[in-house]
């Protein structure tokens, strides 16, 4: 108990105690008691940070279920729960009887014992494609059901899945201006360009990211109160004289079209995923909030 106690408060002071592990801060986060007691603060980057003050979206609401309940993620900074739970509603206006919400973040946020390498913000939400046939799942099926992809087999274009509905409600959510962007498919974005004929500067928003074709992660700009958080949102690239990044998704289907065209990138060599990093690399607040009583 001792030594717990001497590791912790070395923690919070980022003292280099000879003799202490640094444990990761994924192993810290991901085992805290419970949220701190204070108000709603996003902390860090969006990589790189926590929460404090999270609250939870409840398990099930009137237009929502959490889903995956046995990951504990259904916490996140109060602007982002007001979110979920307004587009859940705006959802039954738009064809849906409401959303099934996957990850949102931990209780203190951080990196996370498995998966993302954001959501650490409490200021990030998944949302699953699946339109609900029921708001009254248990807590088993909810474990068990699965999302379902809106993108053909070969990646180029959506699928039969993809219905207006899931265009309302993606747009409505983009628009919203707490939002700062929304990854999903690029064979998604290029469906919701053509649908608008390029028009409107909410597309920018939409970035077409690998592995988000069964649901969309939004992600919210750093709320007022939140001194410490970053937000280092990069436009996409303009091609074919628009700045929406429609002809950037339309290049990438380009590429999964004929793979050999695609240019080599260059992988970062500093680069380190965040369940790599040791508490004593957060930002000071975080080993704060991380050890916190």
């Amino acid at each position: 108990m001792i030594r717990k106690f001497i590791l912790t408060a070395a923690a919070v002071l980022g003292l280099a105690t000879p003799g202490l592990a640094d444990p990761l801060a994924k192993d810290v986060f991901g085992h805290v008691p419970g949220p701190t007691a204070a108000p709603g603060v996003s902390i860090g980057s969006y990589s790189k940070g926590c929460v404090s003050g999270a609250v939870q979206l409840p398990e099930t609401g009137p237009t929502w279920q959490a889903m995956r309940l046995s990951r504990n993620r259904n916490w996140a900074h109060p602007e982002m729960v007001n979110f979920v739970i307004g587009l859940s509603e705006a959802a039954t206006k738009m064809g849906f009887r409401g959303l099934y919400i996957g990850d949102m973040s931990q209780m203190r946020g951080g990196p996370m014992l498995s998966g993302h390498a954001s959501h650490q913000l409490g200021l990030d939400a998944d949302i699953w494609m699946l339109p609900p046939s029921s708001l009254s799942l248990s807590r088993e099926q909810r474990e068990n059901i699965s999302s379902i992809t809106v993108v053909s087999s070969n990646g180029l274009s959506v699928n039969g899945n993809w219905t207006p509905s899931h265009a309302a409600i993606i747009q409505s959510a983009a628009m919203d201006p707490r939002v700062d962007r929304i990854f999903l498919d690029a064979a998604i974005k290029v469906a919701m360009c053509d649908a608008n004929g390029d028009r409107g500067s909410w597309l920018q928003k939409l970035r077409p990211t690998p592995n988000h074709d069964y649901h969309f992660h939004v992600r919210l700009n750093c709320p007022a109160g939140s001194p410490g958080c970053q937000n280092p949102a990069a436009p996409v690239a303009a091609l074919s004289g628009n700045d929406n990044g429609c002809g950037s998704a339309r290049q990438e289907l380009a590429y999964r079209a004929n793979p050999s065209t695609r240019p080599k990138g260059t992988p970062n060599p500093n680069y380190r995923h965040p369940r790599s990093f040791r508490l004593s690399e957060m930002p000071r607040q975080c080993q704060a909030v991380a050890t916190a009583r």
